[in-house]
């Protein structure tokens, strides 16, 4: 088994890359979306996390209000250090499941958004880190919703590009277009990938 750590800050492009890496037959266990599983309605999960932050942070049917949330955590570093403590085991325990049953000879991508934060670098065999300027991330982030404001403070709250560098095997440059990127991953598998597999 390949195992790949894919990480990158908020709107570089980490799931566009995930897509293309599952296109060429790569198990993709992605982070974020184990992390919402991790909290949906009655989900221990979700009880530990009501509990930390009180019933506020929940809609009037019980689920996650995300939004209020984040309010929440990503204008106070204390407070988004209470969530990790609750969210972060529940997304490792279920990322280990999720490996273990995948084929041996598997290549297994991890999408880990805060793969620097988490100091989970050494846990992979390759680390892939996706990078793109930061008025092109914020650019993305608006286009998916955010404000500019909101934008910027998650960008923030992220470690740095310097920081996912330095634990960086491979760096891809997703600051131009689609067919760049793709040039890219696919110069990144027949490289980084193909050798191990024969």
């Amino acid at each position: 088994m390949l195992r790949i750590g894919l990480t990158g800050g908020i709107g570089s492009g980490k799931s566009t890359v995930a897509a293309l890496l599952a296109a060429r037959g790569a198990v993709v266990v992605d982070a974020d979306r184990i992390a919402r599983e991790v909290v949906e309605p009655g989900t221990p999960g979700l009880a530990s996390v009501a509990e930390a932050f009180g019933r506020g942070i929940l809609t009037p049917e019980g689920a996650l209000d995300r939004a209020a949330l984040a309010g929440i955590v990503f204008a106070d570093p204390e407070a988004r250090a209470r969530l990790d403590a609750v969210v972060h085991p529940l997304v490792r325990h279920r990322t280990a499941e999720l490996v273990a049953a995948a084929a041996a000879d598997a290549v297994v991508v991890n999408d880990v958004p805060l793969l620097v934060e988490t100091g989970q670098a050494s846990s992979y065999d390759v680390v892939l880190v996706v990078q793109a300027d930061t008025e092109t991330r914020v650019a993305r982030l608006v286009q998916r919703g955010l404000t500019e404001q909101d934008a910027r403070a998650r960008i923030a709250a992220q470690a740095t590009d310097e920081q996912r560098r330095a634990v960086a095997d491979v760096v891809l440059d997703n600051s131009g277009s689609p067919g760049e990127l793709a040039e890219q991953v696919e110069r990144f598998w027949v490289e980084h990938v193909e050798p191990g597999r024969s």
